[in-house]
């Protein structure tokens, strides 16, 4: 639903020229290819089509949404473990027939499958900034969404960052919250309006736990990340050089050595050109770097 989504978000959009679904379930991809070709003569000239591993040559960009569903009882690690398998198939066979394209990384947990496919492409001679994830472009999204609806302000004016783990240790950057250049304290003052804590609450745990409330009505979320990785796609291909925080892999992240998480980055034609520090407080650096952690435990269960 996720890889559908975003093919269908990006035809909408108008985002590159010739769109190829590749899916272990070729029946699928070429069923989902067709309904979404349909939809091109409202949208932009575009060319969609079902393909396999050996359409992928010559592309910009490959996005990769493949992965396993939980299943009952089954444990967090061994969902992992699971979709390494799948990742350690599919990477190298789309790096076989695409080597110079930009991966976007969109399966869940989406950290930690970033990481492991950058370290796959890493192994190939594949420059670590041409592997990213969507990492929390969408919690950032909600982020400014919600805000802006509690602020009566349009979204495009409405500046906020959510970083970390695309999860629930991800942490929702409040100190550097601005609205129309202005710091969120300036721009409440300016209009007489007053964000309580309780209000603040509200916010986080509709940005933080949005994903639960969208399964349990639907069964899976796919429309808004779908938006997300069409931007990011986007931005791409038009070499954008657009802030983003989209996940990649780090050196260091506040102490914790090779981890993987969601930071603004500079992404442009060649994926992450620069990753950007950003000055949180204390409480948020704190929280930050637990959530490096977090990730970092899950990326040693995998033994990378």
């Amino acid at each position: 639903m996720v890889g559908s989504a975003a093919a269908y978000a990006m035809v909408m959009r108008g985002v590159g020229r010739e769109l190829v679904l590749v899916d272990y379930n070729q029946a699928r991809a070429v069923a989902e290819a067709e309904d979404i070709f349909h939809a091109v003569p409202f949208a932009e000239p575009m060319l969609v089509r079902a393909g396999d591993y050996e359409e992928l040559t010559g592309a910009s960009v490959v996005v990769v949404s493949a992965g396993v569903n939980q299943r009952p009882g089954e444990t967090r690690l061994q969902l992992l473990e699971r979709n390494a398998e799948v990742f350690r198939s599919v990477i190298p066979s789309i790096l076989d027939h695409a080597p110079n394209a930009v991966l976007v990384i969109a399966t869940n947990p989406v950290d930690i499958m970033t990481h492991l496919a950058a370290h796959i492409a890493e192994e190939r001679g594949v420059p670590r900034g041409r592997v990213f994830g969507t990492g929390t472009t969408l919690d950032t999204a909600r982020f400014r969404a919600l805000l802006s609806t509690e602020l009566g302000v349009d979204p495009a004016h409405v500046h906020a960052l959510v970083l970390g783990e695309h999860g629930d240790s991800e942490v929702l950057a409040w100190s550097l919250v601005s609205v129309g250049g202005l710091p969120l304290s300036t721009f409440l003052e300016r209009i007489h309006h007053d964000l309580t804590e309780d209000e603040r609450k509200v916010i986080d745990d509709g940005v933080r736990h949005a994903a639960y409330r969208i399964i349990e009505g639907k069964g899976a979320t796919y429309y808004g990340v779908g938006s997300a990785i069409a931007k990011c796609v986007n931005v791409v291909l038009h070499d954008q050089r657009a802030i983003l925080t989209v996940c990649a892999l780090h050196d260091d992240i506040l102490g914790v050595r090779d981890v993987t998480l969601a930071m603004p980055h500079l992404v442009g034609g060649a994926g992450v050109l620069e990753s950007l520090d950003a000055p949180l407080d204390e409480s948020e650096t704190h929280a930050l770097r637990h959530s490096a952690e977090i990730l970092r435990g899950a990326i040693d269960s995998l033994g990378l």
